[in-house]
């Protein structure tokens, strides 16, 4: 386990190996971090990967190959150590290679690469998926970082906001008390955009926004002002802080995949947001942190 950094005349960001998780990044200008510290009396990670799965699978087992496996929330790459494979002056680049621990509990070969790469006051997040195998890999990953909320001071959460872009609404599908999803949905009307951080609005778990329905979400402050901002062309994300705990952090995080539907009885290839890559393939994505 080694924790590298990097930075540029406006940022700086610190990257442990374990999980290729981004553990802070700062304004330079007056070492301002955004990143939540990972108290574990709230919440221990600050940025996992979530691969090769997003979200929990029904009685925590999925079924491919004719055979049934056991698989935790969010899959396995969060706890597993990655190899540095390169770092210049914009980058960091981590690698994960499938191993018969990784083949016993999900069986299919892969390379997960997860790269960070600086540009002005925005870290992109990069990921890639190879298939080294014979056989179609079948995945799903994510990204889970956690923001300081609120940034400022004498600020509470509650003054603060949630930003969706020019969206004027925001449909989100509600999840059931074992982590599920459910068929139910939660209209939220926004003002300017935007989404005031009630104490109860996360009684439910995340709000699971899918279709598309806003490439651009910000953290504001009371005045509504962003000072955060995470742009993806995911087609569903993420935003929560831990229920009923009051957490001084919110999470923004871009999903490719999904946890089970509550009724779900099919295979692995037929989960919802599922992704493909053929042998020899290569499925690529990406997702922005700007500092506002």
């Amino acid at each position: 386990m080694a924790v590298y950094e990097l930075q540029n005349e406006e940022i700086a960001i610190a990257v442990n190996s374990h999980g290729a998780e981004l553990k802070s990044l700062k304004r330079r200008s007056d070492g301002q971090e955004y990143m939540w510290c990972g108290d574990a009396k709230y919440w221990g990670r600050t940025s996992p990967v979530l691969f090769p799965f997003v979200g929990g699978v029904k009685d925590r087992e999925y079924r491919t190959k004719g055979r049934t496996y056991a698989m935790t929330q969010h899959g396995f790459a969060r706890d597993m150590e990655f190899e540095l494979l390169s770092q210049n002056r914009e980058s960091l680049w981590f690698g994960l290679s499938s191993s018969q621990g990784t083949l016993d509990r999900y069986p299919y070969e892969f390379l997960l690469k997860v790269g960070y790469v600086l540009r002005g006051n925005q870290v992109e997040v990069c990921w890639q998926v190879e298939n080294p195998g014979a056989e179609p890999l079948p995945f799903s990953i994510g990204g889970h970082p956690a923001f300081k909320c609120p940034l400022g001071r004498g600020e509470e959460q509650t003054d603060c906001f949630v930003g969706f872009g020019s969206a004027t609404q925001i449909v989100s599908t509600r999840i059931s008390e074992n982590g599920l999803a459910t068929d139910g949905k939660d209209l939220y009307e926004l003002t300017d955009g935007r989404l005031r951080l009630t104490k109860h609005l996360f009684d439910r778990d995340a709000l699971v926004v899918e279709h598309h329905q806003t490439d651009t979400v910000t953290l504001c402050g009371k005045d509504g002002t962003p000072y955060l901002k995470v742009t993806m062309e995911a087609p569903l994300f993420g935003v929560w802080s831990p229920p009923g705990k009051q957490a001084p952090f919110v999470c923004i995080e871009p999903w490719y995949g999904r946890c089970d539907r509550e009724d779900f009885d099919g295979t692995l290839e037929e989960r919802e947001w599922g992704n493909l890559v053929e042998p020899d393939g290569v499925w690529k994505a990406s997702y922005k942190i700007a500092i506002c």
